[in-house]
């Protein structure tokens, strides 16, 4: 919608404009027909608490007459880690279009730009434009603190705004969804924590230290105080994400100079896999390492046993909330929906979706589970 830099995710141009109504009752309250969720295999990873309160939150839109709504969801991409945020989402969108509630479009950048001022400029002219355009909810996966300003101004004009995956605490949105950092940083740390032999020992940290990423900041302070109240010493080394060579290289020689000697490492993030890499260059493969999120390399890595344990964060679920609440926020109003979603919610606002432990073993069958709800990355 700004050009090529935008593309709208495959078969989601949900042209339920009036379904069904004519011109002269589209803004008014119909009966409409029930929600019907789309079933999920069971599975133990199913997180079934939140599908309980997404279950409650259905039901109570369901009493309601219906509100017809258009919404956009507005992701940082549709590939790669924020694929299944896209198939969430289209499948929630989909499913409130079937009811005749909601028109819209899950939206993507495809330009392949590692700019971020230049992503935020055109993340915020999709906002504006999607405005103008007559959406009247928005869920969207920020790029950072510049989106702030423009969704404050959709905020004033009377729009509901979720976050989804990166918070904008300062903005005036409604809830924000996904993982909180500390939290998600302090159970990775526990997860290694109980395969570390008895101190004293160093902790290598492969994570984030420079603020201008709070969440990586935040992720990684988690786990390091998880390993300093245990008593351990803990170094922080930042990733150097575009150069994995040096990247690898740094952690191999504080690995080497740790006094005391390293018993562990942790990764933060998506490039986890880098620790056993280091490992293996400072002649210590058989340190225990435990990882974060679900890159192709962490899931072979875990095959052989080299990583532990993994821990994902459900971005199918952040894609699939964002609509459910941005209508519920229109059908029953943000207290009511607030109220609904108490069981996860931290600070009155924030929709902690925690993360998934995955352990080396079952590294397969998590992998078709992402399958089977066609949330693989």
């Amino acid at each position: 919608m700004t050009g090529r830099h935008w593309a709208a995710a495959v078969g989601l141009t949900l042209m339920t404009a009036a379904c069904g109504a004519s011109d002269t009752d589209s803004d008014t309250a119909r009966e409409a027909t029930p929600i019907k969720r789309t079933p999920l295999p069971q599975n133990e990873f199913i997180p079934v608490k939140i599908e309980a309160t997404i279950d409650k939150l259905v039901a109570e839109i369901n009493k309601s007459s219906i509100q017809p709504m258009q919404i956009a969801v507005l992701l940082k991409s549709l590939s790669g880690f924020f694929a299944p945020i896209a198939t969430g989402a289209n499948r929630a969108m989909g499913e409130l279009g079937v009811s005749g509630r909601v028109t819209g479009n899950v939206l993507g950048t495809t330009d392949a730009s590692t700019d971020q001022a230049q992503l935020t400029e055109l993340q915020t002219k999709q906002i504006e434009q999607t405005v103008a355009e007559g959406t009247e909810g928005i869920a969207i996966t920020p790029f950072g603190e510049g989106n702030g300003a423009a969704l404050d101004e959709a905020v004033a004009a009377g729009i509901p705004v979720v976050t989804l995956d990166t918070d904008l605490a300062k903005s005036t949105r409604s809830i924000y969804v996904g993982i909180l950092s500390t939290s998600a940083g302090d159970a990775a740390g526990k997860t290694l924590l109980k395969m570390l032999p008895e101190g004293p020992g160093t902790v290598l940290i492969h994570g984030w230290a420079d603020p201008i990423w709070a969440d990586g900041v935040n992720r990684t302070q988690g786990a390091k105080g998880v390993f300093e109240a245990a008593g351990y010493d803990v170094l922080v080394h930042q990733s150097i994400y575009d150069d994995e060579a040096r990247d690898v290289e740094v952690m191999r020689g504080k690995i080497e100079d740790a006094d005391p000697p390293v018993v562990g490492l942790i990764g933060m993030f998506s490039d986890s896999y880098r620790c056993v890499l280091a490992a293996d260059a400072a002649g210590a493969p058989d340190l225990p390492i435990v990882a974060f999120d679900f890159a192709p390399q962490t899931a072979e890595y875990m095959r052989q046993r080299r990583i532990e344990a993994t821990h994902v964060q459900r971005q199918y679920y952040e894609g699939y909330l964002g609509p459910y609440i941005v209508y519920g926020i229109k059908s029953i109003g943000v207290d009511a929906t607030r109220e609904i979603l108490a069981p996860q919610l931290v600070d009155g606002d924030q929709f902690d979706l925690g993360v998934d432990v995955v352990p080396w073993d079952k590294v397969d069958a998590y992998n078709d589970f992402l399958d089977e709800i066609g949330a693989e990355q």
